[in-house]
């Protein structure tokens, strides 16, 4: 089992500093996983994120709200998009009306990569918490925002 302390060979003067240092150390190690686990499909976890929104939204939406709805908000949102339309994963569409608003749709075979790596997600590590855990820490979380 982790403990921050031993992790970084630190000591802290308050709890509350330690839950945070504890919070971003955590969130660290979560973003090298999640890098880790999407090399193989060739996308980034941001590049993931937009393919859940798209999918989500079940229809074509204007650009900025899945700028709106991004986990992390990225301002490399639009390179992102550039290329998931390279790879073929989404689509653009312009608007008819007004040649300044964009919108995007999740492709066919973006709608596959994702059935692709929902079947393969093993998020192990949080088999370590048990239901009633994950939802207090969950609801800890929201109540650090």
């Amino acid at each position: 089992m982790g403990n921050i302390s031993k992790d970084i060979n630190t000591t802290f003067l308050t709890e509350k500093l330690k839950a945070l240092i504890n919070i971003k150390y955590t969130a660290n190690w979560l973003n090298s996983k999640e890098v880790e686990f999407f090399k193989p499909f060739g996308i980034s976890p941001q590049q993931y994120n937009i393919l859940r929104i798209l999918r989500g939204a079940g229809k074509e939406i204007k650009v900025q709200i899945v700028k709106d709805r991004m986990i992390e908000r990225a301002p490399n949102a639009t390179r992102l998009m550039d290329k998931l339309c390279d790879k073929k994963l989404i689509k653009r569409i312009r608007c008819e009306h007004d040649k300044r608003v964009v919108y995007v749709t999740i492709s066919k075979e973006g709608l596959r990569l994702l059935k692709e790596i929902g079947v393969l997600a093993d998020v192990g590590f949080m088999d370590k918490l048990t239901e009633k855990e994950a939802l207090q820490l969950s609801d800890l979380l929201d109540k650090i925002r």
